[in-house]
């Protein structure tokens, strides 16, 4: 059975904030109204689509400049490892995704290990530019220097 919905946030393949999309039933009631990504399409819901496209519009224009403000900050920011490595410059252990996101929530930029760009681990001494996907179209790169410990 579908089931049709306003959107209110951006969901991947489906559409953006005010889009009025049909979906599955049980997409719709256990996951997109739950967590409020979507509202039912009832005739209150589309008379009022307007404020609720522009109440959409001003929480992704605030999650923009949150992206941007903390694109700047880790900019600045510089991360050192100290990790055990061999003769050849290899490391012992790695530097992962989740080292750098528990770093940088200590240096007071938290950001979420899955919008760390790093197909795989650090392994090598040395210095690293690693993306930061922040939001749509923005990203920001950190510094990670790995040095013998």
């Amino acid at each position: 059975m579908q089931t049709n919905v306003i959107l209110l946030e951006t969901v991947e393949k489906l559409g953006k904030p005010g889009d009025q999309v049909m979906v599955a039933g049980g997409y719709a009631r256990n996951f997109l109204i739950p967590h409020g990504l979507a509202v039912e399409a009832t005739p209150g819901n589309l008379r009022a689509l307007g404020q609720i496209k522009a109440r959409a519009t001003k929480r992704q224009d605030r999650a923009l400049r949150e992206a941007q403000e903390l694109a700047e900050r880790l900019a600045s920011l510089a991360l050192t490892f100290a990790r055990a490595a061999g003769e050849q410059e290899r490391l012992f252990g790695s530097v992962t995704a989740l080292d750098i996101a528990e770093a940088l929530a200590k240096e007071g930029a938290p950001v979420d290990r899955k919008r760390i760009v790093l197909p795989e681990p650090i392994k090598a001494l040395g210095e690293f530019r690693v993306p930061v996907r922040l939001h749509a179209g923005l990203s920001a790169e950190v510094r990670v220097t790995v040095v013998r410990a």
